[in-house]
């Protein structure tokens, strides 16, 4: 959701041209908004509180002045807070205040300016220099940025012109952006299944959020305890839980539940299966006489893993009656053509 916000008749005249296009909700003072229909965001600080928690973007169109004191009782960091853009009520300028990079702060200050035929005053140091920004590219590909420090390091080493190392488990499309280096370095970017690769002195992990994980569990396991096997499963196999999208598992356990309970509480969709249907995955499955016995199928986790996520990475991890594995689905990246060349 975008949200955007005026004060004036004119910029409520640009809001709403900026609304429809880009797609959002417009704002404004009391006085203004039963004669224009619009809604009114009543107390300025508790409607910047309301859209910081429910929107992904913020639109100012007013002096920068008033969206910094507006906001600055809300701000946390780069990774968390939504993208803000103030611009004058004539749209000669776009500036992104906030969230630049991960927020999409300057991408939505270029689409602005696009509409309005102003100017986007993007400062942004690896912008300004035309250098490969590691957060806007592992956004854009949906990898998890597993270091907030490395990234920073990586775009320092970058800026001072020192060759950051690229090494990926995975094919990227494209021609490699300028600064980034197949060859050794002190620094580097890693993309792979888990952060356990090491190829760099300094090695920022990149991860894929297309991981599924394959759940098998004794009748009656209680969430407290899936959860602890859980952490203790991602721990051992240096998988970051923000690369999991869901969990899969029998049908017979649609009504565990601690296990419902688990995947409530990460929001993790979960897709059960019938035994029939597991057991014509194809591949070689560690197989257990007491699963067989029970559900009908030789292998639950890492069947359900196959079935609902791709090609089994982490297979059969058996812990105090709980057992995971882990499948991802096919990664397609591509040197997208934000990066500078």
């Amino acid at each position: 959701m975008t949200a955007l916000i005026a004060f004036t008749r004119t910029g409520c005249q640009l809001g709403q041209r900026l609304a429809r296009t880009l797609g959002g909700t417009l704002w404004t003072t009391g006085r203004l908004s039963a004669e224009l229909g619009l809604p009114s965001y009543g107390d300025l600080q508790a409607w910047t509180g309301e859209r910081f928690r429910d929107s992904e973007a913020l639109i100012f169109i007013s002096a920068s002045g008033i969206a910094v004191r507006s906001i600055a009782p809300f701000v946390r960091d780069k990774f968390s807070d939504p993208a803000v853009v103030s611009v004058d009520e004539l749209g000669r300028f776009a500036v992104p205040l906030l969230s630049g990079h991960v927020g999409g702060a300057n991408a939505l200050a270029q689409q602005v300016a696009k509409i309005t035929g102003g100017q986007a005053a993007v400062s942004t140091a690896t912008d300004v220099q035309g250098k490969f920004a590691v957060d806007v590219w592992a956004k854009e590909q949906n990898l998890v940025l597993t270091s907030r420090e490395l990234a920073k390091a990586v775009s320092a080493a970058l800026l001072d012109n020192e060759p950051v190392g690229i090494s990926s488990e995975f094919p990227i499309a494209g021609t490699l952006p300028a600064g980034l280096t197949q060859g050794p370095a002190e620094i580097g970017i890693c993309v792979s299944h888990t952060t356990e690769l090491k190829p760099f002195p300094q090695t920022l992990h990149l991860v894929p959020t297309a991981v599924t994980l394959g759940i098998g569990c004794r009748r009656g396991t209680s969430r407290d305890h899936l959860e602890d096997r859980l952490a203790a499963f991602l721990e051992a196999h240096a998988l970051p839980e923000a690369a999991v999208i869901g969990l899969a598992s029998i049908d017979l356990k649609k009504d565990e539940q601690g296990l419902l309970e688990l995947a409530q509480a990460h929001d993790w969709p979960i897709q059960f299966y019938p035994a029939e249907e597991l057991a014509r995955e194809p591949g070689d499955f560690p197989p257990s006489h007491f699963v067989q016995k029970t559900t009908g199928v030789d292998n639950v986790c890492q069947r359900a893993a196959q079935r609902a996520g791709g090609t089994v990475f982490i297979p059969k991890t058996a812990s105090d009656g709980v057992t995971f594995a882990a499948a991802m689905e096919n990664v397609t990246l591509t040197w997208a053509p934000s990066c500078p060349l």
